[in-house]
């Protein structure tokens, strides 16, 4: 039985998270885009090339309630060796009230995350349509006296054509803790997952589309939601339904596209010009788990946009959660070329 590797179910899950505004304004996924942003190398390393030489990043994400996370970045083009990116990457839980078993107080602690990301990129034929990525992940993370570390990569390979269709496949967050936060040699997998994913801009128009298939190995992303109506009794006489052999197809049918629209996410750029366009996505596994019974709201959805004033790239990008959880990312990029004397 595969049941999915879902949120909780391993240590550092903040790894799954996507961060630059770009992704987040996606539906959650950039990684089969290929251009100079150096915002694309979070989401996959083989998207990193020698035109993000010398540009620096920053995204900041307000997520649901008070939590909050971010990363820097930074690239550097190598002379025979690609181009080199650097990230350090956060997550903050907030302040807590901590408590004994005798419910005293014993102060106020912090909750958070860190990873220091070290990513290369670079083209792997003559024509360099095929490029590949590996990124090293260094992970600390602590909650009041409690530790972790451990290390993970990513491996990435993106192919993009004179066309502008880019097809990609990457493995994440593959590695182990070196240390748990109990000192048990137990150490807990990562939240491993392999995708794939393909974008086009449309011929004389201003449009890119983009589609991601995520968690490749693991068919299965249902759960059990606490709201879910497991009985098959009639609610009048409580008699036990019996469903006729159409009425199973469909219901299977109907299972059958949603375990796979699940693992799906749909995103679009509408490059209105040079230095301004926007961008909307969709994410059916957020629509669906985070929907409730008795209201409707645009769970899955994002949107967002980008311009470039003067030496600065702007993102910003809004996304649905729940019917009160919404999510805001700011990004800025820059180019340090933009201020050197010529």
């Amino acid at each position: 039985m595969g049941w999915a590797q879902l949120a909780g179910n391993h240590p550092y899950e903040f790894l799954r998270l996507h961060i630059p505004a770009r992704a987040n304004a996606l539906g959650g996924s950039s990684m089969a885009i290929w251009d100079n942003d150096l915002n694309l190398a979070n989401g996959n390393p083989a998207a990193i090339n020698a035109g993000m030489h010398k540009q620096l990043s920053f995204n900041h994400v307000n997520f649901v309630s008070d939590l909050k996370y971010g990363q820097f970045g930074y690239a550097h083009k190598l002379k025979k060796f690609g181009t080199l990116s650097y990230g350090l990457q956060y997550f903050s839980y907030g302040k807590f009230d901590g408590r004994d078993e005798y419910d005293e107080q014993t102060g106020n602690f912090k909750a958070s995350d860190y990873a220091l990301n070290i990513a290369i990129g670079k083209p792997i034929n003559k024509d360099s349509s095929l490029n590949i990525g590996v990124a090293l992940k260094t992970i600390y993370s602590q909650y009041d006296i409690y530790k972790s570390f451990g290390n993970a990569i990513d491996v990435g390979l993106t192919y993009h054509n004179k066309k502008n269709f880019v097809v990609s496949v990457l493995a994440k967050n593959y590695g182990r803790q070196w240390r748990t936060y109990n000192y048990t040699n137990n150490q807990n997998k990562l939240p491993f997952d392999v995708q794939i994913g393909l974008s086009k801009k449309v011929a004389k128009a201003p449009f890119r589309v983009l589609v991601v298939y995520d968690e490749l190995f693991n068919w299965n992303l249902n759960y059990t939601s606490p709201l879910s109506e497991n009985t098959t009794n009639d609610p009048f006489s409580n008699e036990q339904q019996v469903k006729t052999e159409k009425e199973i197809r469909k219901e299977k049918r109907q299972e059958s596209i949603s375990k796979f629209a699940k693992h799906l996410t749909f995103g679009t750029e509408i490059l209105l010009t040079k230095n301004f366009n926007i961008r909307l996505g969709y994410n059916y596994r957020k629509s669906n788990e985070m929907a409730l019974p008795d209201r409707r709201v645009i769970n899955g959805f994002s949107a967002g946009f980008s311009m470039k004033i003067s030496k600065f790239h702007f993102n910003y990008a809004f996304s649905k959660f729940a019917l009160n959880g919404n999510s805001h990312t700011f990004g800025i990029t820059t180019n340090l070329n933009y201020f050197s004397k010529h």
